[in-house]
């Protein structure tokens, strides 16, 4: 029993493979070896020679056009054949001094002979072997450009552009003036490797093409990696047949000729059919290279064939090496003001954030984490809550995307953990349900274990590429071989709304990001050690309080007993007394029970602080009635109304502590109150920050904005000792300290003569 396989052997599976035999189809036009077709082009002859003998090895089959003999008058043969005993020399000398591994150097030219015009010879080594180009020569036409001075202008021009799009434009403008082409363009590869034209020179005639964007099948894998390995690439006539090699596997090597470092390596039919429809019939490419990735190319096409001799190939190739130089250092220059924004603002909230006691700031305050990155929303995970800013995905969504992100090992990485998109749907199908808001996002966590995140996000942005044709069309046509693709024939314009994507994260964003992070976490390893002093301070603190504490209720409390005591025997003693003796002895009396009241609050106030809540469900309405019950007598004393517009809710509380803030509010609010009808009102209101807000509010003689801060203070009295009432001063103290125990924070607002509010939080209440 047979089977068929599903897909039928690719043609250079074992070694030998040729694209005028073979050619590409349906199976095989993505995955081409375009690096060994085992074709030359036909206006040269391309001789594989045996280094340590110079034996030619393979040749071309067009030899007799450009030597005079066939290549089995060739193969087998010494090169001096070809270039006499002289000419052997030199490509001797040539092969042990010079750099020639994957690299072709010009060697000399051979003059013409009967029958064969006078060929430029270029040399280079790859896989063991020696690689002769032999093309006809340009130094028997008229004198050649001075090709110095105008590289030298061309490199003045592109170090003298200050912004990408100048520069772009410069370089088109410059390799025209040296090749003298039709048409010049810069072709910027995206992330997606998706192409956009961001650089024109033309002849006026010509329909122009900056702005256009072509898919990323037109310049597919297999050559972008062959870009990425040469400078130039030249295709004098794209509807010139090609020439293989023979024979097609070499001899010594037993595999095809690597023919990446060839200028006369053939062409696919998918290229030269792809540039005829483009109305071109020569091109030359230079590859544009930053960090040793393919940034983009300089494509020219000329409306009719063109040789591209040596000199010009050099020359070119020498400002695609600058060009590639120089891109590196327009960006950043670009972007050098972007930059210098987005550090002063780092900088400023990083200070910002040191004086706070987490990182809310960086979306509460001012600067925010938006104030200088261009996004629409930011978020930040820290102390178990989310901190958002902006337009954001919901606090369940942001948790599910955190959980993601977390499991990626970018965000794991010791020297760059950072996530960037511009497509978050493309990654993370979640992104879906928030496309709108958060298309493109770039995260990075805040420590390196699990745990803070900071988020920023982008939109949506539904842009209308201009294509240079449609990029979803996939003609086929029947080629020598079978059915395969044809490049498309279309090349008017294609208007396509792309979805889920925002605008990309610029690299200047991505590094300001990873600075701020750093600084962060520095500032945290600060806190955390500054933290660490705190706590043993503290702790020594807690220590001398209790002993204090201890101190203040035996050892003075008892003296202070014995002081009373006596003065109350000698007021009784002195009833004959003059009456400025009764009158100090009654003052003495009066400051030994201010001081034993002092002490008692004092004592209070230590044990109020060093105390274990019990946090239990609390119905707030019963707390203020116990509170309303132990102020009885108070409210008696004057006409007193107490208002409770709706009724509060039930919290998560310690009940006896929060009774106790109301009694102390409630007593303030009747004691400070001189009207003939005191009005007091108990409520609360939602807030979606802080939670519930609850708050009692008087018509009382007012406190004025200087003092806010003065009446939390203990033992400060902004009335006389004795002025309504006396008093210790310790109630709003307490009430501060009992507040902040249950995570809340205590306010007011007043007018003197109108009256005063006190507000506090507790939590969020809990679910019905």
């Amino acid at each position: 029993m047979t089977t068929t396989p599903i897909d039928p052997p690719l043609p250079w599976a074992d070694g030998a493979y040729s694209i005028k035999r073979h050619g590409v189809s349906l199976t095989n036009c993505d995955s081409e070896p375009v690096q060994m077709p085992g074709c030359s082009q036909a206006q040269g002859v391309v001789l594989v020679l045996r280094v340590s003998d110079l034996t030619i090895l393979q040749v071309s089959e067009n030899s007799a056009a450009h030597l005079g003999l066939e290549p089995a008058q060739l193969l087998g043969k010494p090169i001096a054949t070809v270039v006499a005993a002289e000419g052997e020399r030199r490509l001797r000398e040539c092969l042990e001094k010079e750099p020639i591994e994957r690299n072709p150097i010009y060697v000399f030219t051979l003059p013409a002979r009967a029958g064969a015009a006078a060929l430029d010879l270029s040399l280079h080594t790859v896989d063991g072997l020696a690689v002769l180009e032999c093309e006809p020569t340009a130094h028997e036409t008229a004198a050649a450009p001075d090709y110095y001075s105008l590289v030298k202008k061309s490199i003045t021009r592109m170090q003298a552009a200050q912004v990408l799009a100048d520069f772009c434009r410069i370089a088109t403008e410059e390799v025209r003036a040296l090749t003298g082409l039709d048409r010049v363009m810069v072709y910027r590869f995206h992330a997606d490797f998706h192409g956009e034209v961001v650089g024109e020179s033309k002849r006026a005639d010509l329909d122009p093409w900056l702005g256009l964007h072509y898919p990323a099948t037109d310049i597919p894998r297999p050559a972008r990696e062959v870009f990425k390995q040469i400078w130039v690439r030249p295709l004098p006539d794209a509807a010139a047949p090609v020439m293989e090699l023979v024979p097609l596997i070499n001899p010594d090597t037993h595999r095809s000729l690597t023919m990446t470092h060839c200028a006369l390596r053939g062409a696919s039919v998918m290229y030269t059919e792809y540039l005829k429809n483009m109305g071109a019939a020569a091109s030359l490419t230079l590859s544009l290279l930053v960090d040793g990735e393919l940034w983009g190319l300089v494509v020219c096409q000329h409306t009719t064939p063109r040789q591209f001799p040596y000199q010009v190939r050099a020359a070119c190739e020498f400002v695609a090496q600058v060009a590639s130089l120089q891109l590196r250092a327009v960006e950043q220059r670009e972007s050098l003001a972007y930059r210098l924004q987005l550090e002063e603002t780092h900088n400023r909230l990083v200070g910002q954030v040191a004086q706070d006691a987490g990182l809310s700031p960086m979306t509460l305050g001012k600067p925010n984490l938006l104030d200088a990155m261009d996004a629409t929303g930011a978020a930040i995970f820290h102390s178990e809550r989310w901190w958002s800013l902006g337009d954001t995905p919901s606090d369940a969504q942001l948790v599910n995307l955190k959980a993601w992100l977390e499991a990626r090992p970018e965000f794991h990485s010791a020297t760059r953990p950072v996530f960037a998109t511009d497509s978050l749907v493309r990654d993370y199908p979640g992104g879906a349900a928030f496309s709108m808001i958060a298309s493109g996002v770039l995260a990075l966590p805040l420590a390196r274990k699990k745990g803070g995140i900071v988020l920023w996000f982008r939109p949506e942005t539904i842009q209308t590429v201009r294509w240079g044709g449609n990029p979803h069309e996939k003609p086929t046509v029947n080629g020598p071989h079978g059915l395969r693709l044809t490049p498309r024939k279309s090349f008017e314009l294609f208007a396509e709304s792309v979805k889920d994507r925002a605008l990309p994260w610029k690299s200047v964003e991505i590094e300001a990001a990873l600075r701020l992070r750093v600084l962060i976490m520095e500032l945290v390893v600060s806190r955390a050690d500054q933290l660490t002093e705190l706590n043993v301070d503290l702790t020594r603190s807690n220590e001398e309080l209790d002993a204090f504490a201890y101190v203040a209720s035996h050892d003075l409390k008892e003296p202070l007993r014995g002081i009373s005591k006596y003065a109350h025997q000698l007021l009784e003693s002195a009833a004959s007394a003059d009456s400025e003796t009764r009158r100090r002895l009654e003052g003495l009396t009066r400051l030994t029970l201010r001081m034993d009241t002092l002490m008692d609050s004092l004592l209070y106030f230590s044990r109020v602080g060093r105390a274990t809540l019990q946090f239990q469900p609390v119905d707030l309405n019963e707390a203020v009635a116990e509170a309303l019950e132990m102020v009885g007598a108070r409210r008696q004393e004057v006409p007193t109304s107490i208002l409770l517009p709706q009724p509060l809710p039930t919290v998560e509380c310690d009940r006896m502590r929060v009774r106790e803030i109301f009694v102390n509010l409630l007593a303030n609010a009747l004691k400070y109150n001189d009207r003939p009808q005191r009005e007091i009102e108990i409520g609360w209101r939602a807030d979606a920050t802080r939670g519930p807000v609850f708050f009692v509010r008087d018509n009382g003689i007012g406190i004025e904005p200087r003092h806010f801060d003065l009446v939390f203070k203990i033992f400060k009295r902004l009335h006389g000792r004795d002025a309504f009432g006396g008093g210790s001063g310790a109630g709003l103290t307490i009430v501060q300290k009992l507040v902040e125990q249950h995570h809340g924070r205590v306010w007011l607002e007043s007018t003197p003569g109108v009256g005063s509010t006190f507000y506090f939080t507790l939590g969020a209440p809990l679910p019905p």
